[in-house]
């Protein structure tokens, strides 16, 4: 096991903090005119997802937590759990919701995924950076105004919402950047 000091805090970060592994979602080191310098951090527990605003001295050390990543395939739900196969093993794990929520709007069954475990424990799946996805709701664009570069609303397979432009339809494949939840592009 390694060690980090505050001071080396950057996004993405995991280490281990009063018997938990956190995950660093924002930091900003403060250097105030008077006093010591500080690191001001937004951390996020992986297991449980709460999110805490804590300051650290720069020298504070904290033992890093080995997170592993596998790539994983979606494969179905049965209404209460999410199964998600192993790319190199085809072992099949199931996950809750709250494990796997915020991937629940970019992925249907087949789509590829990350999955982070902490000693064996699956705590996060993550949808590719881009997918392409079926518009299943969009209005119509009203004929004169395709042209203007406003946005309509749409619905995906998945359910998720989003803002399309006005060429777009029902019935149409988009991709969609994962990180923001935004159409990039009609899809082939």
């Amino acid at each position: 096991m390694g060690f980090i000091l505050a001071g080396d805090f950057r996004k993405g970060v995991t280490f281990e903090f009063e018997g938990n592994v956190m995950v660093i979602v924002d930091f900003q080191h403060v250097k105030p005119g008077k006093g010591a310098a500080f690191v001001r951090t937004k951390i996020k527990n992986v297991m449980t997802g709460s999110v805490l605003e804590k300051t650290f001295n720069p020298t504070d050390k904290f033992e890093t937590a080995m997170i592993e990543r596998k790539q994983m395939q979606y494969s179905y739900t049965d209404g209460e759990f999410y199964y998600f196969m192993d790319n190199e093993t085809y072992d099949i794990i199931p996950l809750n919701y709250e494990q796997c929520q915020d991937a629940l709007n970019f992925i249907v069954e087949q789509s590829n995924v990350t999955v982070s475990f902490y000693k064996g424990k699956a705590f996060l799946v993550e949808p590719e950076t881009f997918v392409t996805l079926l518009i299943t709701v969009c209005e119509p664009a009203v004929r004169g105004n395709t042209a203007t570069p406003g946005t309509k609303p749409a619905t995906l397979e998945t359910g998720f919402k989003i803002q399309v432009p006005m060429f777009v339809n029902e019935g149409e494949r988009i991709r969609v950047d994962t990180r923001t939840g935004t159409y990039l592009e009609r899809a082939d």
